[in-house]
């Protein structure tokens, strides 16, 4: 790199660059070396032979001032001092609009001169025909110039002028040279007064001046040479977003207070790993530094925060909340990590539901996105994958309903359909499940798996009955 931004440190630059590349920002850069003397030397290695020169770039100009922009405030005052925000073919206008007031002006302003030295040269004309009489005057007059003026007719400006004369200016020359000059200032008069008459010829003038202007510092001259190269930008159809982020595994984890972290690698016990006091673990998962991870809260919004943005696992981590505006009162019921058309159950408290994308669920904001309409005494609870063919859904009031899992509709946003319908009670837990293999719960120290369908299989919305014998007291399915 041998020229950078104007107004951009190179010091501030290469420091940008050496943070971005000691967080694994910039996986496709090697090292930085400023070579720099007198002339400017930035050198950038790519980590290996494969990567694409204009890829890198591409990304040092997206995460880096490599590249700048100057913003452009087009909020002017127009004509009458008239505040107003103008685009480009407007603000060209007002500029063409400018360039002709000001050459009228001028002309005005040219002509008056002309004028005023045409009524001076007629003055003198008069003098140089009446030469000697003029000096008797100016000999014998105690106040020549009232009787200058009345004997030959002169304005007040004519007499002065004459008055002004040097004697040296007397000779028979001059008056060839006064002629001259009346006669050019005539023309230039006569071609005054074209162009303030008519408006065609007034545009032509406008016109002229800027191709002199043009001529005049156009990208072929000294002065007008571009001194940076406009060339066209690499054809690269779609940088990813992973082309940025080193892809390394991870192991998000959240807390029961609502902590999270990201461990380096991928763990299938995490029993050792600590928490603050009171605190223990409510989700972990597998996932890598270049995933969208999906936060599913009790308010029906679902948050996402990409695998490279979470905090490191050393330490606690950070809340959650910081992060994300999470409201107080409410909390996450579900992580995971978005794939591509992945299929999920969103379900409330009050027993409505209905079956999403999980392209639809990212959100590019710290505001999340609403996927489920919730009501001041409902709460979203569940977002589970969709991974079989029917649905086991308890409530409070102890009543199981199985139905199959594709009586519930696709929808993009909502309040859902009624998956059960309660009186005086609410969702208490749902599992999705393969028919062939029955749901499971809790039965006594071990578990069971509930084959027989037959007591419980229903229609979605129904009421259903009681749960089989041995089913645990917390109403929950054995996830």
């Amino acid at each position: 790199v041998t020229e950078i931004p104007y107004q951009v440190s190179k010091s501030r630059l290469i420091e940008k660059m050496a943070d971005l590349f000691k967080d694994k920002k910039l996986p496709l850069l090697g090292n930085i070396r400023d070579e720099s003397a007198e002339d400017m030397r930035i050198v950038l290695e790519p980590k290996s032979r494969s990567v694409d020169p204009e890829i890198l770039m591409e990304s040092l100009y997206k995460m880096t001032d490599l590249q700048s922009r100057v913003a452009l405030n087009l909020n002017v005052l127009t004509k009458g001092n008239i505040p107003a925000v103008l685009n480009i073919k407007e603000l060209l206008q007002a500029f063409l609009d400018h360039r002709v007031e000001v050459i009228t002006r001028r002309s005005q302003y040219r002509l008056g001169k002309i004028n005023a030295r045409l009524e001076i040269l007629a003055g003198l004309m008069i003098c140089y025909l009446n030469l000697d009489a003029i000096i008797k005057i100016i000999r014998t007059e105690d106040e020549p110039k009232p009787v200058m003026m009345k004997r030959f007719k002169l304005t007040d400006n004519q007499a002065e002028a004459i008055l002004n004369t040097r004697l040296r200016s007397l000779r028979k020359l001059e008056e060839m040279e006064i002629k001259g000059e009346k006669k050019r200032l005539e023309e230039e008069k006569a071609e005054l007064e074209e162009i303030l008459a008519s408006e065609s010829k007034l545009k032509s003038v406008v016109g002229k001046e800027i191709k002199e202007v043009q001529k005049q510092f156009g990208g072929d001259t000294a002065l007008g040479k571009r001194r940076t190269k406009i060339t066209k930008a690499p054809q690269i159809e779609d940088i990813s977003f992973e082309a940025f982020v080193e892809n390394e595994p991870i192991t998000v984890v959240y807390s029961k207070m609502g902590w999270v972290r990201a461990l380096k690698g991928h763990y299938d016990d995490i029993s050792e790993t600590k928490f603050k006091e009171g605190d223990e673990v409510a989700f972990f998962l597998k996932a890598r530094t270049i995933d969208k991870i999906l936060f599913f809260a009790t308010n029906g919004k679902c948050y996402t925060i990409t695998g490279d943005k979470l905090p490191s696992g050393k330490g606690f981590g950070e809340p959650l909340r910081l992060m994300v505006d999470l409201p107080n009162d409410e909390e996450i019921v579900a992580v995971m990590p978005y794939k591509k058309e992945e299929k999920v159950l969103l379900a409330a408290s009050n027993g409505k539901g209905f079956i999403v994308s999980t392209d639809a669920m990212t959100a590019s904001t710290r505001g999340g996105k609403q996927m489920m309409t919730v009501g001041d005494k409902t709460k979203a609870m569940f977002c589970l994958p969709v991974d079989g063919d029917m649905v086991a859904v308890i409530g409070t009031n102890k009543k199981l309903l199985v139905f199959p899992l594709a009586e519930i509709p696709e929808m993009q946003r909502g309040q859902g359909v009624h998956l059960m319908r309660f009186k005086d009670a609410s969702l208490s837990d749902l599992q999705i499940f393969k028919k062939a293999d029955g749901f499971r719960f809790r039965f006594g120290r071990g578990e069971r798996m509930e084959t027989d369908l037959r007591n419980w299989l229903g229609n979605r919305a129904g009421a259903g009955k009681q749960p089989p014998e041995g089913f645990p007291r917390s109403l929950k399915f054995l996830g």
